[in-house]
């Protein structure tokens, strides 16, 4: 194989066989990490951080990103507990929390892709902003005492796997259709990829944008549900540095984040491999202080990576 290939091989399929060489490393270290309670057990720790990542890609593919998605989680969740608690049916409760997800992020679209303020600026301001309002809202105690319909989301069971695992798995068929095969969804690769040429052949640059930062809103409402449900309760802190996470898993699933570039799907093994990592390390009762470095020199390997991959394609 040529070194061209090999760059090319490694490109596509390098992040895959980067998660299958640490999980065959810690099955060997710790015998435990294979069961199958316990890969279920990390399945469920990072389904929240993969729905959060899940919209994430998407507004980093279309050239953007969106530090506000903790915030945003945090006030849907108020707001679905709220509702809940004031007599709302579950159902509609859970609705108006991912009505207004879609609606905060928008509110990020606008002030991105209308006011043209720059992403980083912009979503920083919501996430002080979204943060006040769920604090606010909730007078900063929690919400406790929810319907058990919200226990189900959060700690349920189908068929053997628990509920927010399909329902991760439901949002990652989603977000995957939506950008590899709607147009749509190429609109978004060709907005992040050069802005100004996907301007210049027509397309509608800001509906795009707010499309991406609303759909990313969406899918921090639904992590907010699921959170929720797993604590059976809304905490106004819910969320604090989410965002980081999300973006982890981002970056170490392979997409650029000069945007145009990267998959949902590897999103997901990049949020897994940080599963994998944080409960092999508890498996081997390592200290969380050197668990936090070792997951900050495993993104600082991936930018590496990806910034070799796009030095090495210019």
């Amino acid at each position: 194989m040529s070194p061209a290939r090999l760059r090319e091989w490694l490109s596509r399929y390098g992040i895959l066989l980067a998660f299958v060489v640490l999980a065959a490393a810690l099955s060997i270290l710790s015998p435990s990490f294979l069961e199958p309670s316990n890969l279920l057990n990390v399945l469920r720790q990072i389904s929240v951080n993969a729905l959060l990542a899940f919209g994430m890609t998407t507004v980093i593919v279309g050239g953007g990103i969106d530090l506000s998605v903790g915030s945003v989680l945090a006030f849907s969740g108020a707001l679905a507990a709220g509702a809940a608690m004031a007599g709302w049916a579950p159902a509609l409760a859970m609705i108006a929390a991912l009505v207004l997800g879609a609606g905060m992020g928008l509110v990020n679209g606008f002030f991105v892709a209308g006011a043209r303020i720059a992403p980083f600026i912009a979503t920083l301001g919501g996430l002080t902003i979204f943060r006040g309002a769920t604090l606010v809202y909730t007078d900063g105690r929690p919400i406790t005492g929810l319907p058990d319909a919200f226990g189900v989301l959060g700690n349920g069971a189908f068929g053997g796997v628990p509920v927010p695992v399909w329902v991760m798995l439901g949002f990652l068929a989603l977000t995957h259709f939506l950008l590899r095969y709607t147009g749509l969804g190429r609109n978004v690769y060709a907005v992040g990829g050069n802005e100004e040429a996907a301007r210049l052949s027509g397309l509608p640059i800001v509906k795009v944008k707010l499309f991406t930062y609303a759909y990313a809103g969406l899918a921090s409402a639904l992590g907010a549900l699921v959170l929720t449900g797993r604590l059976n309760s809304a905490q106004p802190t819910a969320g604090s540095g989410f965002e980081l996470d999300a973006i982890a898993a981002v970056v170490v699933g392979g997409t650029s984040l000069s945007g145009g570039r990267g998959s949902v799907l590897g999103t997901f093994v990049g949020a897994a491999i940080i599963g994998v990592l944080n409960n092999g390390m508890n498996l081997l009762n390592v200290s969380a202080f050197y668990q936090q470095i070792v997951k900050g020199g495993v993104i600082l390997g991936a930018l590496l990576i990806d910034r070799l991959v796009a030095t090495r394609k210019e």
